[in-house]
C-alpha cells in the first residue's frame, strides 16, 4: 500500500533529506513504519543502517553525530525498544552530541490507557534530554522536526528525543519543509576577548584547556598554530585528545583518568587557565579536586556554549559564551607580545615521557601495543572505545595526530567503541576505524558484527581479553583485597576468533606482544582485502590491570 505524498511520515523524512541527514541507524518498529515505508522512497539520499539492538543503533548515531557535526539520526520502537536505546541519550547528553532520537508511539488514542508498551517519554527522558516531546499535532511535523534540529544544534549540543504517535503519522502533515535549519552561533564578545588579552600579557604560568563539542577543523588548526607561535602549553580535557594534534611541541596531554601526574600539578600551578568548550566536571578536574573555588575565581578563563556550564562549579575570573571554534578564532586575533617557551617545552617532555611505554609482568605489554597500533595506522584513522581499565592504556600511550579521530564516551559507557567503529566506517569508507575494546566491554554491543557484516562496513576491533571486568576488578581488590574476596568481576569469555568468523568476519588471535604487529597488519589486510570487519583477540594479564598497576601490587597495600 503507498501512502500518500503528504502524510506526517513524509515530512518527517523530507525534513531529515533537507537538513542533508545521509544515515539513519535504526532497528524497525512496527510502531513507526509509516516512516520506514517513507524512507523507501529515498533510499539513494538516506542509507537506513539495520542495527540488532537498540544501543548499537543510538551509539552509532551518537557517534555519527560527534563525526559530521549533525546531528546523529535513531530510530527505535515504543517501550523496551526507547529504553534500550536511553544509553546513547545519556553519552550525547554528556558528551554535547547532536542526536535526535525518533521513538514510535501508541495511537494518540489510547494514551492514558496503558496500552501495549505505553511510556511517558516527556517524563522518561525529560533529565537525559535536551528536549523531548511528542508529536501532537500532525500537521505541525516540520516545524517539530526543525525544532529538533535547532535544539539539537545550538548552545551546548545534546539530543533531543521525539516520540511520534503511530495513528498521527498517516494525518496530513502540513507544510513541506523550505530551507534546511542554520544553527544561531554566538561569537565572543569582542570585550571578553580584550580582557583575557590583558590577563594574558601578565601570565607567567598560562594553560590552555580544550573540550566540548562542533569544533571545526579550521578552528582547531587555527587555535593549534596560534597557540604554538606563543608557545603556550595546550592540553584536552577528558577523551577529547583529538582536538589538538598531540605532535605539537607545546601539547602537555589530556586531563583525565590516570592523568599525568607533572599535568595535574601544572594546572594546579597555572596562574591562568583558558578553558574551551570544556565542562570541567569530575572526570578532568580529578573529582573536583584539581581546583578549589577561590583559585579558579582568579585565574579562570571560561568559554563555552552553554550559558548554563558557567559558574556551574567553578567561579570564574572571566566567562564567555561563545561557539567552540568562534571563540578559539577569536583568541587567535590576540597577540601577548610574548612567549612561554620553557614552560611549554618542559609540559611537552612530560607527555612524552607519560605517554612512554611502560614494563609490566605478562606477556602482552598493552602500552607496548598501543604505541605501535599508533605507528602503524594513518594520522587520519579513527580510534574508538568504550569504557574499562583496558581505555587507560589506549588513552596514555596513543597519541592523536589529526582532528575527529578519537570517538570516546565521556560518559563512560561501555559497549560504545565499536558501534562507533561500525559509525565511522558508514561516514567514510575509505578511512580506517579501529575499535579497541575489553571483553566485557565488546560482549554488550558485540553482536553489531551482524549489522557491520550486513552492511559491508570493515572496521577493526581490537578484543583486549584479560577474563574480568578491569576497573571494577581494580577497585575491589584496592578496597577488598584478596583473593577469595573476588566476586562478580570474572569472566567467562568465548573463543573470539571463532565468534568472529561465526557472523562471516574475520578472527585472529594473540598472545605475546611480539605478534601483536603482524596480528594487527593481518587483521587490516583481511579487512580490506575481503571487505569485512576483522578481529584481534587479544590475551591479556589481569594482573597488569591498569597502566603502573597490578593486582598483587593492590592486595599488598
Amino acid at each position: 500500500m503507498s501512502q500518500p505524498q503528504n502524510t506526517a511520515a513524509r515530512r518527517l523524512v523530507e525534513t531529515l533529506v533537507a537538513n542533508g541527514i545521509d544515515k539513519v541507524f535504526c532497528v524497525p518498529g512496527e510502531s513507526y513504519l509509516a516512516v520506514l515505508d517513507a524512507l523507501a522512497d529515498v533510499r539513494d539520499r538516506i542509507e537506513v543502517v539495520t542495527c540488532r539492538h537498540e544501543a548499537g543503533a543510538a551509539n552509532m548515531a551518537e557517534a555519527y553525530g560527534k563525526l559530521t557535526g549533525r546531528p546523529g539520526v535513531c530510530m527505535v520502537t515504543r517501550g523496551p525498544g526507547a529504553t534500550h536505546a536511553s544509553i546513547g541519550v545519556h553519552t550525547a547528553h554528556q558528551d554535547s552530541t547532536p542526536m535526535i532520537l525518533f521513538v514510535g508511539q501508541i495511537a494518540l488514542t489510547d494514551r492514558g490507557r496503558g496500552a501495549f508498551q505505553e511510556v511517558d517519554y516527556r517524563e522518561v527522558f525529560g533529565g537525559l534530554a535536551k528536549w523531548a516531546t511528542e508529536l501532537e499535532s500532525p500537521e505541525r511535523t516540520v516545524e517539530v522536526v526543525e525544532r529538533a534540529f535547532a535544539t539539537a544544534l545550538q548552545g551546548r549540543m545534546g539530543p533531543v528525543v521525539v516520540a511520534l504517535p503511530e495513528d498521527l503519522l498517516h494525518a496530513d502533515g502540513g507544510p513541506a519543509p523550505k530551507r534546511p535549519v542554520v544553527p544561531a552561533r554566538a561569537t565572543l564578545d569582542p570585550a571578553v576577548l580584550a580582557d583575557v588579552g590583558e590577563r594574558l600579557k601578565k601570565a607567567e604560568r598560562p594553560l590552555i584547556v580544550v573540550g566540548g563539542s562542533g569544533w571545526t577543523t579550521e578552528a582547531s588548526h587555527a587555535l593549534a598554530d596560534w597557540a604554538e607561535r606563543h608557545m603556550i602549553p595546550i592540553s584536552g580535557s577528558f577523551r577529547r585528545k583529538d582536538i589538538i594534534s598531540n605532535d605539537r611541541p607545546n601539547y602537555a596531554g589530556d586531563l583525565g583518568l590516570g592523568c599525568n601526574p607533572r599535568l595535574t600539578a601544572r594546572a594546579k600551578a597555572a596562574d591562568l587557565v583558558i578553558a574551551i568548550g570544556a565542562r570541567l566536571g569530575e572526570n578532568p578536574t580529578q573529582g573536583y579536586t584539581l581546583f578549589d573555588r577561590d583559585h579558579t575565581a582568579g585565574v579562570l578563563v571560561h568559554l563555552h556554549p552553554g550559558p548554563e556550564e558557567l559558574g556551574r562549579v567553578w567561579p570564574t575570573l572571566i566567562s564567555g559564551v561563545a561557539d567552540n571554534s568562534l571563540a578559539a578564532l577569536a583568541l587567535t586575533r590576540l597577540e601577548p607580545g610574548r612567549d612561554w617557551r620553557a614552560e611549554a617545552e618542559q609540559a611537552h617532555a612530560d607527555f612524552l615521557a607519560f605517554s612512554t611505554p611502560v614494563p609490566v609482568t605478562g606477556a602482552v605489554n598493552m602500552s607496548e601495543c598501543m604505541a605501535h597500533l599508533m605507528d602503524a595506522v594513518p594520522a587520519d584513522a579513527v580510534v574508538t572505545n568504550g569504557a574499562g581499565n583496558f581505555a587507560a592504556w589506549l588513552h596514555r600511550f596513543y597519541r592523536h595526530r589529526a582532528c575527529r579521530t578519537q570517538l570516546a564516551p565521556t560518559s563512560g559507557a561501555m559497549g560504545y567503541g565499536w558501534p562507533a567503529a561500525i559509525a565511522a566506517k558508514a561516514v567514510d569508507r575509505e578511512r580506517e576505524a579501529i575499535c579497541v575494546a575489553g571483553d566485557g566491554d565488546f560482549l554488550m554491543t558485540g553482536q553489531e558484527m551482524a549489522t557491520a557484516v550486513q552492511h559491508g562496513l570493515n572496521p577493526v576491533v581490537i578484543v583486549v581479553d584479560n577474563g574480568t571486568y578491569g576497573t571494577i576488578r581494580m577497585h575491589q581488590e584496592g578496597h577488598y583485597p584478596g583473593a577469595e574476596r573476588v566476586i562478580a568481576t570474572d569472566l567467562k569469555n568465548p573463543d573470539f576468533v571463532m565468534w568472529a568468523q561465526a557472523f562471516g568476519a574475520f578472527g585472529v588471535r594473540c598472545e605475546t606482544t611480539e605478534d601483536f604487529p603482524a596480528a594487527l597488519q593481518t587483521a587490516r589486510d583481511a579487512a580490506k582485502a575481503r571487505q569485512v570487519p576483522a578481529l584481534v583477540h587479544l590475551i591479556t594479564s589481569a594482573e597488569d590491570i591498569a597502566p603502573g598497576r597490578t593486582i598483587s601490587g593492590l592486595r599488598s597495600q
